[in-house]
C-alpha cells in the first residue's frame, strides 16, 4: 500500500503537534511550527513535508523534514540524504539556514530493502527518526496516530477491530473527535471509491460521523454540491431511523445513491409516510 502524499500532507497542514508525540524524544513541543511541502525548483523535488519552528527559534529547535515510504526502494536512502541537502541549500538561499535538522521516516518498517545504508551510514545514524507502522513493530505504548497511520498496511478483515481498539484508546479525551477523523481520512485515502457504508463499517463510524468530517470535505477537495448531497443523505436516514427504526442496508444504500433532488423530495415526502411500506413504496417508484 502506497501512502498518499495528500493525506500526509492533510494530517499536518493544520495540526502540526499531530508529529510531537511521534518524536517525543527529539521535541517535548511544537508550538510555534509551521508545515509546508516546499517544491526544490532547481531539480523538480517535492518533500512530503517540512516542520519549521518560528523563526527566532530557527537557531534553536530543529527542522523536521518528513518522508513517508511505504515500499521497498533499494535507492531510497540516498536519495533521502541528496533531497536532504538539496532542501538545506534552498532553505539557505531563502535567507533561513538550518543549523539543527532531523528527518522523520514514516514507514512500514525499517528493515525493509531501503538500500544499502554505508555511503550515509551518519546521516542515517545521526539524523533519521523511524516510525515504523507494522503490527509486529508497533510498542505497546504507541501514541493513537501511529497506530491509526497502521490501518494503511493491514488486511481488511482486521480494521474493525483496530479501528476500534484506537477509538476506545482515545475515549473520553479530548483526541476522540479528532482521531475519529484521522481515521476517516486514512480509509478515504486507501479505498478511494468505495461506499461511505463500506468505509463506515471498516473505521467503526455512523454515515453523518463520517460524512459530518473534516476529511470526507477536505482531502479529495469534495465539491459543494457533492457535500450537500452528502448532508441531505445523511440527514434523511437519521429521520426515517428516529420514526421508523434502523433501516436495512439495501435501504441505506439506496439512499445514498439518490441524487440531491430526490433525497430533498424524499426529506419533503418523509412527513406523510405514516410507516416504513411507504418508504419501501416510495423507492420501489423511483427505482421504476
Amino acid at each position: 500500500m502506497v501512502a498518499s502524499d495528500k493525506l500526509f500532507f492533510w494530517l499536518f497542514q493544520q495540526r502540526c503537534q499531530r508529529l510531537q508525540p511521534l518524536i517525543a524524544t527529539v521535541l517535548s513541543d511544537m508550538e510555534g511550527y509551521s508545515f509546508s511541502a516546499p517544491v526544490i525548483k532547481e531539480r523538480e523535488v517535492r518533500l512530503d513535508g517540512l516542520f519549521l519552528p518560528p523563526t527566532e527559534q530557527l537557531s534553536e529547535k530543529p527542522a523536521i523534514i518528513l518522508e513517508a515510504q511505504m515500499a521497498a526502494d533499494p535507492e531510497f536512502l540516498l536519495r533521502l540524504y541528496s533531497e536532504s541537502s538539496l532542501l538545506l541549500r534552498h532553505q539557505y538561499r531563502q535567507g533561513q539556514p538550518l543549523r539543527h535538522w532531523r528527518v522523520v521516516v514514516i514507514c512500514p518498517s525499517r528493515q525493509l530493502s531501503f538500500g544499502d545504508a554505508s555511503a550515509v551510514q551518519e546521516f542515517v545514524r545521526e539524523r533519521l527518526i523511524w516510525i515504523e507502522l507494522a503490527p509486529d513493530r508497533l510498542p505497546a505504548s504507541v501514541p493513537p496516530l501511529q497506530r491509526a497511520l497502521g490501518l494503511l498496511l493491514l488486511p481488511e478483515e482486521q480494521l474493525p477491530a483496530t479501528a476500534a481498539t484506537i477509538q476506545q484508546q482515545v475515549a473520553g479525551t479530548a483526541l476522540a473527535s479528532e482521531m475519529a477523523d484521522v481515521i476517516a481520512a486514512i480509509l478515504l485515502s486507501r479505498f478511494n471509491g468505495r461506499s461511505i457504508l463500506d468505509i463506515c463499517a471498516m473505521g467503526g463510524l455512523t454515515v453523518d460521523d463520517f460524512t459530518s468530517s473534516v476529511a470526507y470535505r477536505e482531502i479529495y477537495g469534495l465539491g459543494q454540491q457533492q457535500g450537500r448531497r452528502a448532508e441531505a443523505a445523511a440527514m434523511t436516514q437519521r429521520l426515517l431511523q428516529r420514526r421508523f427504526g434502523p433501516l436495512a442496508s439495501e435501504q441505506q444504500t439506496r439512499i445514498q445513491a439518490l441524487p440531491l433532488a430526490e433525497l430533498e423530495a424524499l426529506a419533503d415526502a418523509l412527513l406523510d409516510f405514516q410507516s416504513s411500506a411507504d418508504l419501501v413504496a416510495w423507492l420501489a417508484q423511483r427505482a421504476s
